[in-house]
């Protein structure tokens, strides 16, 4: 690999970064299984490759965002039916620490700040959290499943995978926003997908062109450098 080449890669991995505005303009399917069979080269334990992905448009996309956005606008309504939809494992901690805590509200508010939403306006708050499960107009909703049977090394294969599809996808010219919001729902999702019940959500990926002129697609996270979490170890 030249020099070039590097530089092309290095561009496709640090450009990346989730948008949350897509234009209403179609994916071609066959682009879409391109991107599918260059993400697939992703590493995975004694090469089980336990990921399936669902590519859901049209008529489905439809049914699956008016679905889950129906039991969002429910939970808001009345809070206490959100006990009714938990994730099969836990993303995030149940006890926040320093300094992930810290990144997570300053991400929050820096989104928030773009968007002119207020501390303690719920309304805007709610109404930004309902445009997850829109795909954030996206045309494509990509879902990853894993098969229950398979240990947490699998879900660790399938996050390379995701990875893959969303620095392939960016070498295409498409932009993308990974979820794990919908896993909540997962009730939901699988039955839209008609998925088998031995199957588990693992995230979701918004798939598409991203809108040029959306202020919320300017915000870009900051990165730690390399010497903070990073030890070199030779004597």
């Amino acid at each position: 690999m030249n020099l070039e080449q590097v530089r092309y890669v290095d561009e496709a991995i640090t450009s990346r970064h989730s948008v949350r505005a897509f234009l209403n303009q179609p994916v071609e399917p066959e682009l879409i299984k391109d991107i599918l069979r260059v993400a697939s080269r992703a590493p995975s334990g004694t090469n089980t490759q336990p990921w399936k992905v669902y590519v859901v448009t049209g008529k489905k996309r439809e049914e699956m965002i008016e679905r889950v956005c129906q039991a969002q606008l429910e939970i808001n309504a009345n809070p206490a039916l959100a006990s009714e939809y938990t994730e099969t494992f836990a993303y995030y901690p149940h006890t926040w620490i320093s300094p992930f805590i810290d990144r997570r509200r300053e991400n929050g508010w820096a989104l928030y700040g773009l968007l002119n939403i207020q501390k303690g306006d719920k309304d805007k708050m709610s109404a930004q959290q309902l445009r997850n499960f829109k795909l954030f107009d996206a045309p494509v909703g990509l879902y990853f499943t894993v098969n229950k049977a398979m240990g947490i090394g699998s879900k660790m294969d399938i996050a390379m995978m995701m990875q893959n599809v969303m620095t392939a996808a960016k070498a295409r010219g498409l932009d993308t926003c990974p979820q794990a919001a919908w896993n909540h729902f997962h009730p939901i999702v699988l039955d839209v997908l008609a998925a088998p019940e031995d199957e588990e959500l693992v995230c979701t990926i918004a798939l598409g062109y991203a809108d040029p002129e959306a202020i919320v697609n300017t915000l870009v996270t900051p990165r730690e450098p390399v010497e903070n979490f990073t030890v070199f170890l030779d004597n």
